[in-house]
This record gives structure tokens, C-alpha cells and sequence, in this order.
């Protein structure tokens, strides 16, 4: 993913500061408050479990969550793989890949909420949810650019966009005892 991760900038720091903070919070939070996740939807009917998963059941979720990452990781690989090779630098090709990127996105973030974490892990989940949605809606914009040049301008932003999730991500891996992820 070269284009889309690799300069990092000063607003991306603040970015990263707040994503850390918010995070940090809910973890340490998830023990003190019974209060529900803040969306609808599925959520609610989860465990309210303060502690992230022990045991079985922490495999169980790991292995959940790993199936779904792993299937949404190949189809970004295969569709950035298209963006930065033969397509970038053909403004209907991006398009389309990057209108596919964005669906991956968004399915990733469906099959996500249908695992159901302890509370912990939850509130992380949704927050990845969150950060990982506004990234799509970004990338879904990229895709009507007019202009390769609006292209690769909204490409920085999209790799801004990146490390908020990759936080969140790694918080989860690490509550499911999982290694961190292996690219970023």
C-alpha cells in the first residue's frame, strides 16, 4: 500500500494522540461503567463483561475475528495492488478500485459487529467501527476526484486516516492475544 501509508505528518501525530487517548479510555473505562455502547444495533444484546476473554472463548473470538480480518486484508491487498500499479494513473480505474475499497471496508466493519466481544474489547470494536467508517466514507470520496492530482491529494488524507484504525486494531489483537498485525 504505498501511496496510502507511508508519510506521516504532524496533523497525523495529533490524530494518533486523540485515537490513543480515546482508546486508552475505553479499555480502562469498560471495567468502571455499565452504561450500553453508544450505537445501535447488535451491540446491545452483547455480554456486558468488564474483562477482555480468557480461555476457549478467547480463541474462539480470535479465530472469529482473525477469519474475517484476514478475508478483508487479501481483497484490499488485491484491490490497492490495482490502484498502484496499472490503475493509478488512470483516473476510471481508481474509480472503481477505489469505490471497492470502500465496500471492503464496510464489510469488514459489518462481519465485525456480528462478533459478540466482552464488554471490553466492545467498546474498541466499536470505536474501530467508527474510525473505520469514516475512513470509508473518505475513500468513497476519493473516488469521485475529478483530477489524478485531487487523486493523490486524497490519498494523504486517506493515509492520515489510517493510523486511527490501525491503533484500534492492534488494541483488539492484543485483548484477543493476538500478535500484532504484521504490516501496517
Amino acid at each position: 500500500m504505498a501511496g496510502f501509508g507511508r508519510n506521516r505528518s504532524a496533523a497525523m501525530a495529533a490524530a494518533v494522540a486523540a485515537a490513543t487517548v480515546l482508546a486508552a479510555g475505553c479499555t480502562r473505562g469498560s471495567a468502571q461503567s455499565s452504561a450500553p455502547p453508544a450505537s445501535p444495533g447488535p451491540a446491545h444484546a452483547r455480554s456486558a463483561q468488564a474483562a477482555p476473554p480468557a480461555g476457549a472463548r478467547r480463541r474462539q473470538l480470535a479465530a472469529r475475528y482473525l477469519a474475517i480480518a484476514r478475508a478483508g486484508n487479501r481483497r484490499l491487498d488485491a484491490e490497492f495492488g490495482r490502484l498502484e500499479g496499472r490503475d493509478h494513473a488512470r483516473l476510471t480505474a481508481a474509480h472503481r478500485d477505489l469505490l471497492q475499497v470502500a465496500a471492503t471496508e464496510r464489510l469488514f466493519d459489518q462481519r465485525l459487529l456480528g462478533i459478540a466481544f466482552p464488554a471490553a474489547t466492545e467498546r474498541i470494536a466499536q470505536l474501530l467501527y467508527r474510525v473505520n467508517q469514516a475512513r470509508a466514507s473518505m475513500t468513497a470520496a476519493a473516488a469521485s476526484s475529478a483530477s489524478l492530482a485531487r487523486l493523490h491529494a486524497a490519498e494523504r488524507r486517506l493515509t492520515q486516516a489510517n493510523k486511527p484504525v490501525e491503533q484500534a486494531v492492534t488494541i483488539i489483537r492484543s485483548q484477543l492475544g493476538l500478535p500484532p498485525p504484521e504490516t501496517s
